[in-house]
């Protein structure tokens, strides 16, 4: 009788061990999203005032309202990361003026580090062949 209850809590054990690795790493906060969204949208318009040789001063943004429709893991270069999509408003504010605009679509690539602490935003891009690469930035 005690050899069961022995074996039967062997094999319990074993069971919640075995679950526990398969359990999914904890997806991205809404608030991280909201920065990677901002820092996304900051780029942009750093490469936009480059390319067109704009000498601007970074507008002001205020992101609000995320909305996330999806999250869905991925691995980006062996680690753990999210694809997340969803709309957001934002407010940037002019010299003379303020706009809204609301219901924005985005999606961002969200790679969580080997030690868990910290999230890089990622992105593709071809490399000198044409191939596609992931480059990561840290998420500010």
């Amino acid at each position: 009788m005690m050899q069961r209850i022995w074996t039967s809590v062997g094999a319990m054990l074993l069971v919640v061990l075995l679950t526990a690795c398969g359990l999914p790493i904890a997806a991205p906060s809404h608030k991280l999203v909201e920065r990677a969204i901002e820092q996304q949208m900051r780029q942009t318009q750093a490469d936009l005032n480059q390319q067109l040789r704009l000498n601007m001063q970074p507008t002001d943004l205020n992101i609000k309202r995320v909305v996330i429709a999806k999250q869905e893991p991925l691995i980006i270069e062996n680690l753990n990361a999210f694809r997340v999509r969803g709309t957001y408003n934002v407010t940037t504010k002019l010299p003379t003026r303020q706009i809204t605009e609301q219901q924005n679509p985005f999606e961002v690539y969200l790679q969580r580090q080997k030690e868990g602490k910290t999230w890089r935003l990622a992105h593709l891009e071809s490399d000198e062949n044409g191939e596609p690469i992931w480059v990561t930035q840290r998420l500010r």
